[in-house]
């Protein structure tokens, strides 16, 4: 990619408020609260929220993205007078420039240099769109296929993306011939910069699509068909590839991320992927031991053995009865909850009164009380 004169002429880091150091997630929301805020939408009539909005879309097109700003990075970091003003190989001085700048930016890259190749805005990739879904319990356990209402960019219903009123087709730019770009030879310097006639696209529209007004992309409400994995989890994010925003200039679509919610299940728990389960016992299982049936998320059961003075919190594992996932499978963590009636009636007064008379033990001895 050449570097443009833009590059070197503005700091876009400064025009989006973050540092240089700043994270892609930090880049992006410091990039949609200035755009909400500037939006021509919402300053009708206002040009200089207009062209700040152009300034903070031009920013966050190179640094938004991890490969152009990379390319931005370095290209500030050597700076336009890059590689010294050495004069000819051999000679005691002429101060001649005998190098191109687009030439040695674009071989640091190896994209070939500006003057034979430039490439100028050239497809982009399209914006991540992001969307949540709530899922009941079963279905984050298990998976599913959905589909999603978004209400976002969109290839245009009308041109199919060309931008051109139906019935008619884009033309070939002249002045950049179709690559998007024209060059800016300054002397020893060379700027490639995008097409002031095409806008970079490297066609022009004479007839306009009246739908998205030329520029092939409209907002509307769509309809995706997702997968979600099993083993989803509450507050996890799913990216789905190419089903974002489309792209310009025939550069691929962005990515759909979906913020996943998981209901409550009202016998099941999750932890990981563990499932959990609290089951019942009576006092007389709990003491005496005995054979138990337990759910299970698929809806079978399995028998546990309890054993004989099984006290109140005690833990049981089920493997393989957990979440079954792409990382892995988990368990099924049983917890008995020895349960104490809260009313007897006379025959059970009388055998719990029995029990007590016999019993010489006390469970607080060690209490010395």
């Amino acid at each position: 990619m050449a570097a443009q004169r833009e590059w070197y002429e503005k700091d876009y880091y400064k025009v989006l408020g973050v540092s240089d150091t700043a994270s892609e997630k930090e880049i992006t929301k410091a990039y949609r609260k200035l755009a909400r805020q500037h939006h021509p939408d919402a300053n009708q009539g206002d040009p200089a929220a207009e062209e700040r909005f152009k300034e903070i879309s031009a920013a966050y097109d190179v640094v938004g993205d991890p490969t152009k700003r990379k390319d931005y990075d370095e290209a500030r970091r050597l700076g336009p007078m890059a590689g010294g003003f050495g004069g000819a190989p051999g000679g005691a001085g002429g101060g001649t420039f005998n190098f191109d700048v687009g030439d040695l930016i674009g071989n640091l890259f190896n994209r070939g240099g500006s003057r034979r190749g430039a490439q100028g805005a050239g497809p982009q990739r399209g914006g991540d769109v992001e969307a949540e879904l709530t899922l009941n319990f079963l279905d984050a356990v298990n998976g599913i296929t959905t589909t999603l209402q978004l209400n976002s960019d969109a290839t245009c219903s009308t041109c199919h993306g060309s931008g051109a009123r139906p019935g008619t087709s884009p033309r070939l730019c002249q002045v950049c011939g179709g690559r998007g770009s024209v060059e800016d030879n300054q002397g020893p310097f060379s700027f490639s910069s995008p097409c002031y006639a095409c806008g970079g696209r490297g066609q022009i529209v004479d007839s306009p699509c009246p739908t998205c007004n030329g520029s092939g992309i409209e907002r509307r409400l769509r309809e995706v068909k997702v997968r979600i994995p099993a083993g989803v989890d509450d507050g996890q994010r799913i990216r789905l590839r190419g089903k974002g925003s489309p792209g310009r200039n025939g550069g691929p679509a962005g990515d759909l991320i979906v913020l996943c919610h998981v209901s409550s299940h009202p016998i099941f728990g999750r932890d990981g992927l563990n499932l959990t389960v609290r089951v019942p016992i009576t006092f007389a299982e709990a003491a005496l031991g005995g054979e138990i049936e337990v759910p299970t998320i698929d809806g079978t059961k399995v028998k546990l053995r309890l054993a004989p003075g099984t006290q109140n919190g005690t833990r049981q594992r089920v493997k393989g009865k957990g979440v079954a996932a792409a990382k892995g499978s988990g368990d099924l963590v049983v917890t008995f909850d020895v349960m104490v009636p809260s009313k007897l009636s006379g025959p059970e007064r009388k055998a719990i009164e029995e029990l007590a008379r016999v019993s010489k033990a006390s469970p607080r001895a060690h209490l010395e009380v």
